[in-house]
């Protein structure tokens, strides 16, 4: 039977303990706090371990990190990049391309927390009703950003990008763009279900396309043991992609092969069947034993 979104893990909280239903959500914000530290350190303590922000950055003044989004759109306006700021993009790139499937919004994505918060008051409060959304309009979007650039040679989403905007708050301190943040704050919890992750962010979709064959992925290691609870749909940021793994047919990959899936670990945390694991995408066998 199925549980109340607002109740979604205590089940598997009163069978398995705190720990296990919160350790993966504790890790992704330990390393979310961790990067912003990073940052943090040089203005406020003098050590400069991340110089920079979330669209560009330099590690130990050694190694250069560049947001492909804002490469892509730099590129498109005809801008010719340093070579440091294109081996900045291509270590990112290569990093996340081999670990897997949006790694970096649920794991470094600063917003994520905003939405996970929105998401969890969502639940509590019972919010129910959602506006249709198409998921793929985030695609949409991103292809609209690097036509809108191309043709009119300015960086266009960095006028309204509250990834950015986050991350320049959280470092610089709050300011006029704070109200990026509320907006998608306030979007995700009365309008749409995970409404900016799950179906408008153009950087989550760019990361998509990066990560689609990465390594990292979730498994439905047990299928047999699912009783439908649906605790692992309502704390999802994108839900459909658990379809095909979990109630597919008995010869479909058990891999959430989807380049939709943030790879946040929540469905395993909260199922108290221990349905789920993480793997690697080589991992592909069918477990029948249920064991």
């Amino acid at each position: 039977m199925a549980n109340s979104p607002k109740y979604a893990g205590k089940e598997a909280r009163e069978k398995l303990g705190w720990w296990y239903v919160n350790r993966f959500l504790f890790w992704r914000r330990l390393i979310q706090l961790s990067i912003l530290a990073m940052f943090l350190s040089g203005p406020y303590l003098g050590v400069w371990i991340l110089k920079g922000n979330y669209s560009s950055s330099l590690f130990l003044d050694l190694i250069p990190m560049s947001d492909p989004l804002i490469m892509a759109e730099s590129l498109a306006t005809g801008f010719v990049p340093t070579m440091t700021a294109l081996l900045g993009v291509v270590i990112v790139i290569g990093s996340y391309a081999l670990l897997g499937s949006r790694v970096f919004c649920a794991w470094v994505c600063p917003l994520n927390v905003v939405t996970d918060v929105s998401a969890w008051l969502r639940r509590k409060l019972g919010i129910r009703q959602s506006a249709k959304i198409p998921r793929g309009l985030r695609y949409g979007i991103l292809l609209m950003i690097l036509v809108g650039s191309a043709v009119s040679g300015l960086l266009l989403w960095e006028w309204l990008n509250p990834v950015a905007a986050l991350g320049r708050a959280l470092i610089y301190g709050f300011g006029a763009t704070a109200w990026l943040v509320l907006a998608v704050f306030l979007f995700d919890l009365f309008i749409v279900e995970h409404g900016w992750c799950g179906h408008l962010c153009p950087i989550g979709a760019a990361y998509g396309v990066i990560g689609a064959k990465g390594i990292l992925r979730i498994k439905v290691e047990h299928r047999s043991q699912c009783d439908n609870c649906m605790d692992c749909y309502n704390v999802c940021p994108e839900p459909q992609v658990l379809r095909a793994p979990l109630h597919g047919k008995n010869n479909e990959s058990p891999l959430v092969l989807s380049k939709d899936c943030i790879s946040c670990g929540r469905c395993i945390d909260v199922c108290p069947e221990k349905v789920f694991i993480f793997t690697t995408r080589f991992n592909n066998s069918v477990n029948h034993s249920g064991e």
